[in-house]
């Protein structure tokens, strides 16, 4: 184990000396905040040390930059997450606001949910929503995503799974 962790780290620090630069100019490209250009080219990397297994790719760029849209994805998705949520509160009267405290709270388990949602294909991410969030029913839900009612069960079984898994770990 102690080899595959050197090896795998030196991996990851040719990768970084070698591609660093221009991920980082990929990223400013792709993104207005050079902060969070910098930042997410250093959660590419994270991402890689926390891999487990050894990656030695034939194309370094394109693998890097794989990792980052994804990066860059979840970042925009959070970012709209955090401003609907925030327009949301905007409606709420004043007196009836929570206190900033609360809303940080809030927030974060916004986002704790969302990656957790995030694990699931965009149909079953959305009849999970649909049956949770609108209280649509099997049918409603099978006509807007065009698939089967017997689909829609299995999606909405994988959504409470996912949330099993949240609260209680992978069933023995």
């Amino acid at each position: 184990m102690a080899t595959f962790q050197s090896n795998h780290s030196e991996l990851v620090g040719a990768l970084y000396r070698d591609h660093r630069g221009w991920l980082l100019s990929w990223l400013k490209r792709n993104i207005a905040c050079p902060q969070r250009a910098e930042d997410l080219s250093q959660d590419t990397f994270v991402r890689l040390l926390g891999r487990d297994e050894a990656l030695t790719p034939r194309e370094p760029r394109a693998f890097l930059a794989a990792i980052a849209k994804g990066l860059l994805f979840d970042h925009f998705r959070r970012a709209a997450l955090e401003q609907a949520y925030l327009s949301a509160l905007a409606l709420v009267p004043e007196g009836e606001q929570p206190s900033l405290e609360e809303q940080l709270l809030i927030l974060e388990d916004l986002k704790a949910i969302d990656a957790l949602l995030g694990k699931l294909s965009s149909k079953a991410r959305a009849a999970f929503l649909y049956n949770r969030l609108e209280g649509l029913g099997h049918g409603e839900i099978a006509e807007m995503l065009g698939v089967s009612v017997s689909r829609v069960r299995q999606y909405l079984a994988q959504g409470i799974r996912q949330c099993y898994v949240a609260l209680y770990g992978e069933p023995q």
